[in-house]
């Protein structure tokens, strides 16, 4: 007998399933998600160990159903066997290996697909850690930009900043524990050591931690510390003070060092929210400064 709440469905109808799993805690799982993986006719997963290790830990049978492993690295072999599966009219459910699928993972090809093929696409929404970090971080939610992950590279990600800077919404990064300390360290020089950020690591699970204060204040604490696990920052919007010129023209000077003027000035007035035509010419004059 299973989970008291939990009932098998007799009967799922035809279609593609994604299923949002826990991020940490197994018990962060709604009950139609669990509904789901016990009806469906193909189970598909970005990690079949994770799925399998949920719906025991949830007593839910595989029974004779196979789960096909479904990621970014195996997509183009994978995907046919799904949408055969589809076509045939069985049920489809697809489960990331935390948080909600398509979201920073694989899933979308597999919808783009089902789509085009008239399949029914639903989903049985539940944890996020986009959502979570949102939730504790302490910073405004009307309002918020989820940007995935910044680049790796230093210039690329500082050029990344830049852009998405001066953004009327609180912005939200995905980032590994290893770089976590320099993508902070890169967000208080080219946003300002002044704005507020969270950053939230191993979210519902044992160790959660929230670490928030200015980008300086946690740049500098993040300096002599090494975190571990999953971490999401959250980087609260600019406040409406004006940006002074010379903040602008050091932006600029950053910007020209790796942009043509036209593409830093681009970046530099979207990035605060400034007339193109003004940092244009701002951006000629340190140029013709520099020759």
């Amino acid at each position: 007998m299973g989970p008291v709440g939990i009932q098998k469905i007799e009967k799922l109808s035809s279609g593609l399933y994604f299923v949002a799993t826990p991020i940490g805690s197994a018990r962060d799982i709604t009950l139609r998600a669990l509904d789901v993986l016990a009806s469906a006719d193909v189970l598909a997963a970005e990690d079949t160990r994770t799925l399998r290790h949920l719906m025991e830990i949830h007593g839910i049978a595989i029974g004779d159903r196979q789960i096909v492993a479904y990621h970014d690295h195996n997509g183009p072999q994978a995907r046919p066997r799904l949408m055969d599966a589809l076509a045939a009219g069985k049920s489809v459910a697809y489960a990331s290996e935390a948080g909600t699928p398509l979201v920073a993972d694989p899933g979308f090809q597999l919808s783009k697909d089902a789509i085009a093929a008239g399949h029914p696409v639903h989903a049985a929404p539940g944890a996020s850690a986009v959502l979570t970090a949102l939730t504790i971080a302490g910073l405004p939610t009307d309002r918020f930009l989820f940007a995935g992950f910044l680049p790796n590279s230093k210039s690329q990600r500082k050029s990344a900043l830049v852009e998405l800077g001066q953004i009327p919404a609180t912005l939200v990064f995905y980032e590994s524990p290893k770089r976590i300390s320099a993508m902070v360290a890169d967000a208080a020089e080219t946003l300002g050591g002044d704005r507020e950020v969270a950053i939230c690591r191993e979210l519902t699970k044992k160790f959660e931690e929230v670490i928030r204060g200015s980008l300086s204040e946690v740049s500098e604490i993040l300096s002599s510390r090494q975190l571990k696990g999953e971490i999401v920052a959250v980087i609260g919007r600019q406040t409406s003070e004006a940006v002074n010129q010379e903040t602008i023209e050091e932006q600029l000077r950053d910007a020209l060092s790796r942009m043509s003027v036209k593409d830093a000035s681009d970046a530099i007035a979207q990035a605060n929210a400034l007339p193109r035509r003004k940092v244009y010419q701002m951006a000629l004059k340190i140029g013709k400064d520099a020759e």
